[in-house]
């Protein structure tokens, strides 16, 4: 049986998520989108080439977010590397980290709240884990120190990711004020308050700096540096 897009869960979950904000016996509030364009700044001023994993959500100005519908998504480990690096999910949502490569991974989180390891296991192997609490999550292999994802889980039906040009936009947004973040892995998180009427909301151009971004070497699931061997995998 073929499994619902992201898409189609997000855009079902944001017209639960308006029926549920109406009150009762009202009719439903009007749904907008709510569109813009992100900029990522690099050192020297430079745009940067990554804005797609850029996260953008909406969270209700007063109330708390309304239901979410939850998802079964794949990031998959091929090359040494997680694909896609950033992925977004829904709170209760499972994602499955399929082993592509011709060695064997250990992926874990030490991120509080939705900690796991998911032990060693070899090509053609995959193994799952749900995401129980909101927040950003890294991800990493416990067998190759230069493996990172990250996992961004949300309370709110109401997010994107930009497209390559830095466009985006939030479908199926119910008419009310809301709390905009604009995050980046390599910059800090940026909010504002905005309005959304019945026809949605066009956003002024956005920018985040990750021109202060500096790299630090992360540590094995058990808390400690790598192992400086030498082997390859």
């Amino acid at each position: 049986m073929q499994m619902p897009s992201i898409a189609n869960v997000l855009a079902a979950g944001a017209l639960g998520a308006a029926l549920a904000i109406a009150p009762g016996g009202a009719s439903p509030a009007p749904l907008g989108s709510v569109s813009g364009r992100l900029k990522v700044i690099d050192r020297g001023g430079q745009t940067a080439t990554d804005v797609q994993q850029a996260v953008i959500w909406l969270t209700p100005v007063r109330g708390a977010p309304p239901a979410v519908a939850v998802s079964n998504i794949t990031t998959t480990t091929e090359k040494r590397t997680f694909s896609p690096h950033v992925a977004v999910v829904t709170v209760g949502s499972t994602v499955r980290f399929p082993n592509r490569d011709g060695f064997n991974h250990n992926v874990f989180s030490r991120t509080e709240g939705n900690s796991f390891d998911l032990g060693l296991y070899e090509r053609g192997d995959g193994k799952s884990t749900q995401f129980t609490t909101p927040g950003v999550v890294n991800v990493f292999c416990n067998v190759h120190s230069t493996m990172g994802a990250v996992v961004v889980v949300r309370n709110t039906p109401w997010f994107a990711q930009p497209l390559a040009d830095g466009s985006f936009t939030i479908p199926s947004v119910p008419a009310g004020e809301y709390v905009l973040h604009t995050w980046h892995e390599r910059a800090q998180e940026a909010t504002q308050t905005v309005t959304v009427t019945a026809t949605g909301l066009e956003l002024p151009a956005l920018e985040l700096d990750a021109r202060g971004y500096v790299q630090r070497e992360h540590l094995n699931k058990f808390g400690r540096p790598y192992a400086r061997t030498g082997r390859r995998y």
